[in-house]
């Protein structure tokens, strides 16, 4: 569905009408309801890109089951769980922030973005599964994790994950399960969000708009944009703009000019799934599965089993597998952009990167060139018993991994997820992938405290903030205060119908 609201010479303009902008905007306009806010967006219906149901895993992460958020063993045996602690405390920022959506009425049904699905890890051989048996004691140590289950046992493996253990040989196996996991459709809570913004006065959405340009004046940003149908050009006008146009940003912030767009590159991964819709399949599986990295594989290419609930119907996905590609975007994308993302200030960066990442090249290359039955071989890994005839192959996301210099050195790929703001703040722009859209709420909360101080200063703001994200200022941390998290996770649950 295209939108075409426009607003003149507004105090925001949000590029992309993904989970983060649709976050941002919603938050902005609850927090100060006279903000004017124009959201621009190159697909003609919104949350296409990254946020849509099918180009994610739709994993609610909060550190529970992805093995890449605990290192390895240290040389006491210990595994250190700091990382996961803290991405589980963002998470449930998102949670209190969708749930205030809900109690207030800005969206309904939360089931159609939000579900429980136990989360498990899943590994295979000795060094493994004492990896495992090390990370379980240093997580369930922890208030957030004290129900977390291990188990070498593979009977009970089975009864948590039948397909695991379903023709699988007589090798040392572990899990670890939490039933407070979660399965999220962010194309759905973006659209839900921006649905209701668009319902304020002083706000606009322009869909099948691309950005073209911006420059930067004494009072903010002009933003020029090309309605895609017409060919029409536009100028407006905003005294802040945020770059949430996933791949696209990149692009954007090498248009605008600042500082700290200087020597970024960009290095696109394309995305592929595994999907079975088999119901007899389907129904024997009810969790999130995910093991260890698989050789050179990027962070964000962890291999999982997933439950997937989308537009109300159970499937299962297995992935993600990488692709070769040198688009920035999905839909609307070109096989230009890389080349064209390649500048004076970025190519030598980019040349060291490509030569000390040879292992990530040889990978892509390798995965962009398997057979059904090489993909099938990775699935065998978790599921031995699956066959072809059951599972099909689609695309999803690109992801554009980061490429930044470091204190002069060479250039290194960001895995995570980065916000960009320049001196003035008057711009930011996001960049990076996992655990971006989970921790959403969190990101551009920390937008709003950088950008948007004022907002904040007052009585009545933080009031306003607080009754949306109870632990936006607390000094004692949820992970510090057990009580306290339990008691706010209980009330965001009840209204999210997680149980």
């Amino acid at each position: 569905m295209k939108h075409s609201t426009h607003i003149e010479n507004p105090d925001v303009i949000l590029i992309g009408s993904g989970v983060m902008s649709a976050n941002l905007g919603a938050l902005l306009k609850r927090l100060e309801p006279a903000l004017s806010l124009q959201v621009y967006e190159v697909t003609e219906d919104l949350a296409q890109e990254s946020s849509h149901g099918w180009n994610n895993a739709g994993t609610g992460h909060a550190g529970i089951c992805e093995l890449s958020y605990t290192p390895k063993r240290e040389a006491d045996g210990s595994v250190n769980v700091a990382k996961a602690i803290g991405i589980f405390e963002q998470f449930e920022q998102s949670k209190q922030f969708w749930s205030y959506a809900v109690a207030s009425g800005m969206v309904e049904n939360p089931k159609e973005f939000i579900n429980p699905v136990a989360h498990l890890s899943f590994v295979h051989g000795e060094e493994q599964v004492g990896f495992l048996k090390a990370r379980h004691a240093g997580m369930s140590a922890h208030h957030f994790f004290r129900e977390m289950e291990y188990t070498t046992d593979r009977a009970t493996i089975g009864r948590w994950a039948p397909l695991l253990t379903e023709g699988r040989a007589e090798i040392p196996i572990a899990a670890t399960k939490m039933d407070a996991g979660t399965d999220v459709n962010f194309g759905v809570i973006s659209r839900k969000l921006l649905g209701w913004l668009e319902r304020q006065n002083g706000c606009g959405i322009a869909s099948n708009h691309r950005v073209v340009d911006l420059k930067k004046n004494d009072t903010g940003w002009d933003v020029f944009t090309k309605d895609l149908a017409t060919g029409e050009l536009r100028q407006n006008h905003a005294k802040f703009v945020f770059v949430g146009a996933g791949g696209g940003s990149l692009h954007l912030l090498q248009k605008s000019g600042i500082a700290e767009s200087k020597g970024l590159g960009g290095f696109p991964i394309g995305g592929q799934w595994l999907v079975c819709d088999n119901p007899a399949i389907v129904q024997r599986h009810q969790a999130k599965v995910y093991g260890q990295a698989l050789d050179a594989a990027p962070t964000m290419a962890v291999p999982h089993l997933d439950t997937r609930v989308l537009d109300g119907k159970k499937t299962l996905l297995f992935g993600p597998f990488a692709a070769w590609t040198t688009k920035f975007l999905h839909k609307k994308g070109s096989w230009t952009d890389l080349p064209g993302s390649i500048k004076p200030d970025n190519l030598a960066t980019l040349l060291k990167i490509g030569a000390s990442n040879l292992p990530l090249v040889r990978y892509l290359i390798q995965q962009g060139t398997q057979s059904m039955a090489d993909r099938m071989e990775v699935l065998h890994i978790f599921y031995p018993a699956a066959q072809a005839e059951d599972w099909k192959l689609i695309d999803a996301g690109i992801r554009v991994q980061a490429i930044k210099k470091t204190d002069g050195e060479a250039g290194i790929v960001h895995y995570g997820t980065e916000v960009i703001t320049n001196p003035d703040r008057t711009i930011s722009a996001l960049l990076g992938a996992s655990p971006g859209a989970s921790v959403s709420v969190n990101i551009v909360l920390e937008v709003i405290k950088l950008c948007f101080p004022h907002l904040l200063a007052t009585e009545a703001g933080k009031a306003r903030m607080k009754e949306m994200i109870p632990t936006y200022d607390v000094d004692i941390k949820l992970a510090q205060n057990a009580d306290y998290f339990r008691t706010t996770q209980r009330k965001a649950n009840e209204i999210l119908q997680l149980g």
